[in-house]
């Protein structure tokens, strides 16, 4: 069929304008948009059996856009149980995934789905999918090293520079794979996840009352997202110290070990030297009460502790027992305490295997809390006389008396543990100095440090490498005296 076209002519100032009928047709619609296309890696193989960390890889296309991201989930069948889990989708930019499965049946049938996201928000309607199985993931072990079950703790109510909170110390172990993190929880409160191995739990994190009984819990979670289904747990009890009374005794003396010319001295009269230098009858005889300390309830009551170990080691059988019990005075000191040690070969038995002189390092009881590097110890020989006094201390003297014609000491002390002047660290000051006969052929101990005191921010301490039990009776009143004055108790 032919078309007619007009043509409108108009003489306009002399000249001819013709007007056309417009040709333009109208716009068409937009195109629309094109879901994206998802495609899997044909890694790991469709029906292979593997252990229950899976990484896969997948990709997009978009022929009217681009990828923006992808959504992936997962179904587990239990093959033996015959039950099944629906995983959630879940979202993410990346192409390549390590995944753990739930495979907590002896064997798993997965059915991995992946879809594409293109920048208009449409979703792939038909994703990708990958078939396999995966065996029974075993999950971690966890065990709580200390404290121990039943033990007994100071607690205060706030965190300082020396008390951090209760120390948690655990450890575990994943039998088919690595341990990613541990958890701690305090009367079945939340548990907290860390990777540390160690932690401090600060008093706000015990229900109340904080004095008493509570349990502690940890457990552990391996890469394959299993959390250990028992974990590990103790009770322990929290004792808040309110050093309302002055001063317990500690005696840690072993009276027949004494040479056998001071057999008379019996642990009665020993204890009513050390009860009348120090004006307390408050004491704890520790071979008595089978070689174990008062408990925290008993030690939290007195400002001061003063352990003394009069008698000289000379075995293993002999050697003294402090080393052996540094957690509780730590526990003790980070409190507020405050602690004196004295002792014949004192400073010997933290290092009772090792050959004098030695050093202590930083971590060890000697080191952080009495702050000595290094300590040595003199001859068998009979050669200490007193000690001269430092820092506002009086001078001291022996009890030449109780030592007379006792072979080989003749009126002297022997084995007297001293700190060289360069080993006192921190706040640590002296308090006596090694005297000798003018004589003497030990010149190498004139001058040395035999006492210190340190005066801390949470703690004082002093140590004395001789036993105070052969001073002369007035010099250790004086000793005793002012110990005390510069302790505040």
């Amino acid at each position: 069929m032919k078309r007619l076209f007009a043509v409108v002519g108009v003489l306009v100032g002399g000249l001819a304008v013709l007007f056309l009928p417009s040709c333009e047709k109208p716009t068409s619609p937009p195109h629309p948009n094109t879901p994206p296309n998802t495609t899997v890696a044909n890694i790991p193989k469709s029906g292979d059996t593997l252990f229950a960390l899976v990484t896969l890889h997948w990709d997009g296309e978009d022929n009217d856009g681009y990828i923006a991201s992808y959504q992936y989930r997962y179904v587990t069948y239990h093959v033996h149980t015959g039950d099944s889990v629906v995983h959630d989708w879940k979202s993410t930019t990346e192409t390549s995934l390590t995944i753990a499965f739930e495979s907590s049946d002896l064997l798993n049938s997965q059915v991995f789905q992946v879809r594409a996201v293109d920048n208009d928000g449409a979703v792939d309607p038909t994703p990708a999918e990958k078939r396999f199985y995966t065996d029974q993931a075993i999950p971690p072990r966890t065990q709580l090293l200390s404290p121990r079950n039943n033990t007994e703790l100071f607690v205060i109510e706030q965190i300082t520079d020396w008390w951090k909170g209760i120390e948690l110390t655990y450890t575990g172990r994943d039998q088919d794979g690595e341990l990613v993190e541990f958890g701690w929880s305090v009367d079945g409160l939340a548990i907290t996840w860390t990777t540390d191995t160690t932690v401090s739990i600060p008093p706000s994190a015990f229900k109340p009352p904080l004095t008493g009984a509570h349990l502690l819990k940890v457990t552990s979670r391996d890469n394959t997202n299993l959390v250990d289904p028992v974990g590990d747990s103790v009770t322990i009890r929290l004792v808040r110290p309110t050093f309302t009374n002055r001063i317990l005794i500690i005696d840690e003396t072993q009276e027949q070990n004494f040479p056998y010319e001071l057999r008379n001295y019996t642990d009665a009269r020993v204890d009513s030297f050390y009860a009348s230098l120090f004006g307390t009858n408050d004491s704890w005889d520790y071979y008595g009460r089978n070689r174990t300390l008062p408990s925290r309830e008993v030690m939290g009551q007195y400002k001061l502790i003063i352990w003394h170990a009069d008698d000289r080691p000379i075995s293993d059988a002999t050697v003294h027992r402090l080393p052996n019990h540094t957690d509780v005075i730590k526990d003790y000191l980070n409190v507020g305490g405050k602690f004196v040690m004295s002792g014949w070969r004192i400073l010997k038995s933290f290092a009772w295997t090792q050959r004098f002189p030695v050093g202590f390092e930083p971590g060890s009881f000697v080191y952080d809390y009495l702050h000595i590097t290094r300590a040595d110890e003199t001859v068998l020989d009979g050669d200490f006389i007193g000690g001269e006094g430092f820092s506002g201390f009086s001078s001291i003297r022996v009890d030449s008396l109780k030592l007379l014609d006792i072979f080989p000491y003749n009126g002297k002390l022997a084995q007297i543990n001293f700190m060289s002047e360069q080993a006192i660290g921190g706040f640590a000051r002296k308090m006596y100095i090694y005297q000798n006969a003018p004589n003497s052929t030990y010149f190498q101990y004139r001058g040395q440090t035999c006492g210190i005191i340190y005066y801390g921010t949470s703690f004082d301490v002093a140590v004395l490498g001789f036993p105070i039990f052969f001073i002369n009776g007035n010099d250790a009143r004086t000793l005793a005296r002012e110990i005390l004055q510069r302790m505040g108790v």
